[in-house]
């Protein structure tokens, strides 16, 4: 038998992947298995590695998919198989997470092991709700129940010494309880009018807040269809909720948008939009990868004298010529005798990553505005996307410039969860797709395949080149007013 891996324990937290720790990423990042709940939120579900084995174990109220003695043998065993194994829970895994429980036959079979606490939906549900659980004029102690019993079993909770305590109250996993709950409180002498809530979906776009008193709060939960993951809280700063809710109030809560761009760059985009509430599913329908042996852009970069600029049409570009320098054993010192060329702020972005300046970008970023404004100082080397818009070649050949127009990289259209995505298009659930070149609106139609009904999604543009090709595959179509990612984001506000 060859030498044991390694189990992490890492607490996703309640679902805002914002609020997943940096050690907790960093393990995820590594891991050569990955075995995850339900309660895990699809962003970071999406940091997973792409070479990680994933198991979904797929832990929901009252149905495992996986029953715990058989998740506790797949840590053993993928464990023993030498691979560092991420257990990634929902929550903190030490908080009514049964991660004790999964770390005792590793103990048991020295299996070494780790565990990277997570934010407990008990204080961050609250907190995005607007509860403080602690408030010093209201109460001086916190409290932390489970409501969930094992099966077939009552639930053994001593309500007469909570509420002596006179702490604030929260129950986890006590939607199904939540009646038997109220009851027991009632019956211990709590005061019928004290300020009780639930917090549905807590810290994620979908969350929503019943707030009720503890008399009123089963019929209140009925009325909204409260259900699970939700958290129970009880005690007097549940009253303070109405003045502390900074969560609902961000611009764009409620609001569904679909990103469309390259997994590798999808994050600045989704990242603020996340950041004004909205509920963001990343789609990336296309994948750059780059011609590697790339012998033309070899040849010219062996020859960079011959050229006045050097001109990039998007950051993969620069990603390709970066790799191909390398290769060269050059750095930038190499391109002391040429200008270098940006179609916008996100290129120019990649180039100062590599300790580089561009030396123009044009008033509007796009193709045709790069080719009618880029100075005639001599030939031009364009290195980009082996499909490109002519709009940039086309400017230049009505110029008279002279350049060599060379495709480093390809641009594949490729996501697998096309039918998913089609069916949410067809029942009107994709009010928003966001569109930050032609290309990812070409990927988005390729994927969700011929026939489909655009007509309830309107998509957010960059630029007008791209709206064209949206309306040309009949999506209504809405344009930033500058070709950047803030634009895009302002102009989601402005819908």
């Amino acid at each position: 038998m060859g030498r044991n891996g390694k189990v992490i324990l890492v607490g996703a937290g309640p679902g805002d992947p914002g609020l997943l720790t940096i050690k907790g990423r960093e393990a995820l990042q590594r891991a050569e298995v990955v075995v995850y709940d339900r309660l895990v939120g699809p962003a970071i579900l999406a940091m997973m590695p792409e070479k990680a084995e994933k198991i979904d174990v797929g832990k929901a109220a009252a149905h495992h998919t996986v029953p715990q003695w058989q998740i506790n043998q797949i840590l053993l065993d993928k464990a023993r198989e030498g691979k560092v194994v991420v257990r990634l829970k929902g929550g903190d895994p030490f908080v009514f997470g049964r991660g004790g429980e999964e770390l005792e036959l590793l103990e048991e079979n020295g299996i070494p092991f780790e565990e990277v606490p997570g934010i407990t939906s008990a204080i961050a549900a609250c907190a995005y709700a607007g509860i403080p659980v602690t408030h010093r004029d209201f109460c001086s102690s916190l409290h932390i129940i489970t409501g969930h019993a094992k099966a077939g079993a009552e639930l053994t909770i001593d309500f007469d010494a909570l509420v002596r305590t006179r702490g604030t109250l929260v129950f986890l996993m006590g939607v199904t309880a939540m009646p038997k709950i109220v009851e027991g409180l009632l019956r211990a002498g709590m005061d019928p009018e004290m300020p009780a809530a639930m917090v549905e979906s807590g810290t994620t776009p979908l969350q929503r807040r019943c707030g009720a008193t503890l008399r009123t709060l089963p019929e209140r939960a009925a009325e909204m269809g409260i259900h699970s993951p939700a958290i129970i809280v009880v005690g007097k700063v549940c009253a303070l909720a109405d003045r502390f809710c900074w969560f609902d109030k961000l611009p764009l809560k409620g609001k569904r948008i679909l990103v469309t761009r390259p997994k590798e760059r999808a994050g600045t985009l989704s990242d603020k939009l996340r950041a004004l509430g909205a509920e963001v599913w990343e789609y990336p329908c296309i994948e750059t990868v780059p011609i590697r042996p790339c012998p033309s852009m070899a040849a010219a970069l062996d020859h960079i004298a011959d050229y006045a600029w050097l001109v990039f049409t998007s950051p993969a570009g620069v990603s390709a010529f970066r790799t191909e320098l390398r290769r060269m054993g050059k750095d930038g010192r190499y391109l002391a005798a040429v200008k270098l060329g940006a179609i916008g702020t996100g290129t120019a972005r990649a180039l100062s990553e590599m300790g580089l300046t561009a030396d123009f970008l044009p008033t509007v970023y796009d193709a045709e505005h790069l080719g009618r404004e880029l100075p005639a100082e001599g030939r031009v080397l364009i290195l980009r996307a082996e499909i490109g818009s002519p709009a940039l070649t086309q400017a230049l050949e009505r110029r008279g410039i002279p350049y060599d127009d060379i495709p480093v990289y390809r641009t594949v259209y490729q996501n697998g969860a096309s039918r998913a995505l089609r069916q949410a298009l067809e029942a009107g659930e994709l009010p928003y797709v966001t569109f930050t070149s032609a290309s990812t609106v070409k990927g988005f139609a390729a994927t969700v395949g011929e026939g489909a009904d655009f007509s309830r999604t309107l998509g957010l543009c960059i630029g007008e080149q791209t709206a064209a090709e949206a309306r040309r595959r009949g999506i209504p179509a809405a344009v930033a007013g500058e070709a950047t990612i803030d634009a895009v984001v302002a102009l989601a506000l402005e819908q």
